[in-house]
């Protein structure tokens, strides 16, 4: 699955999430947590929701700060 793909993926999975967020101006670079406006509950949410979308789990307890290291986890984990 291309970079893009799993980008247009997980901003759908972040609207569903916190539908409130303006995601248009979302990249690589934005924070979860100071640009997404992300708390732990958020996150934990994504993270089950990504599990469920690519069909993977997530091994350990992986610490992202920005969209683009959730981006590059789920291209290395995910089959699709």
């Amino acid at each position: 699955m291309q970079r893009e793909a799993i980008f247009e993926e997980v901003k759908d999975i972040l609207k569903q999430i916190k539908p409130s967020s303006d995601l248009s101006a979302i990249n690589d670079d934005s924070q979860l947590v100071r640009d997404v406006g992300l708390d732990s509950l958020t996150i934990l949410l994504l993270s089950l929701a990504i599990e469920n979308k690519f069909g993977f789990k997530f091994e350990g307890n992986p610490k992202f700060v920005t969209v683009g290291e959730v981006l590059d986890y789920i291209g290395a984990n995910t089959t699709r």
